[in-house]
């Protein structure tokens, strides 16, 4: 893990809002320098901030990271990692793309040059699933295939 992750994400539980965008048979994806060995794919999202609701918070996250404005949907399932110096609780919607068009985006929290998002977008879930086990997210092991992931429904320890 870089140490700017660990100083800026570390020692204190966090809780963040990720977004399941499906389009056909792909998943919109980040990919995430500094979280692993070499890259690391997740869903959207990002960190909750104090007094805007989770729905909020994930528009402002998506925005962000991908330039898409999307809808917040049903609440799917939530997932706790907890890999000190790293815990996250993670809250999971469906949503839908309202405007814009895929873009790599920034991580505010990062500096300027510092960024650690690497690349965004849309996979194929036969991409995602051949992906190391290590460079996607934990809730992708809680499926058969990657295809499975809007179908979770509940509370997971990953």
């Amino acid at each position: 893990m870089d140490n700017s992750v660990q100083d800026i994400y570390g020692n204190r539980v966090r809780v963040r809002v990720c977004g399941i965008c499906q389009k056909g048979d792909t998943l919109l994806m980040v990919n995430h320098a500094g979280l692993g060995p070499d890259s690391f794919w997740a869903p959207p999202g990002g960190g909750v901030e104090l007094g805007i609701s989770s729905e909020e918070n994930l528009m402002r996250e998506f925005k962000e990271e991908t330039g898409l404005e999307i809808e917040p949907g049903a609440f799917l399932f939530a997932t706790e990692f907890v890999r000190l110096p790293l815990h996250a609780i993670e809250l999971f919607f469906a949503v839908t793309i309202k405007g814009g068009s895929p873009i790599k985006g920034i991580d505010p929290e990062m500096a300027g040059t510092n960024q650690i998002i690497k690349e965004v977008r849309f996979m194929t879930f036969g991409d995602i699933d051949a992906l190391p086990e290590g460079a996607r997210h934990g809730a992708f092991r809680l499926v058969e295939g990657s295809a499975g992931i809007g179908t979770l429904n509940g509370y997971f320890r990953i």
